[in-house]
């Protein structure tokens, strides 16, 4: 699915989906996520990845 069809269906901008699909946001709201996974089929899991405050992604362990 391209973007502007996934923000389209979720009602968002693009541009803001463009934020959000850099990181360059810190925070979503837990509506818009539940949008994203129900357009994707997925869960918040499966898009979302733990940051460090450093930068770096963690591990989990």
């Amino acid at each position: 699915m391209r973007s502007r069809e996934l923000a389209a269906r979720i009602g968002l901008s693009e541009v803001n989906l463009s934020l959000l699909k850099t990181g360059r946001v810190k925070g979503i709201r837990f509506e818009t996520l539940d949008k994203i996974c129900v357009a994707l089929d997925c869960q918040p899991g499966d898009i979302l990845v733990r940051v460090a405050e450093d930068g770096g992604e963690e591990d989990g362990g």
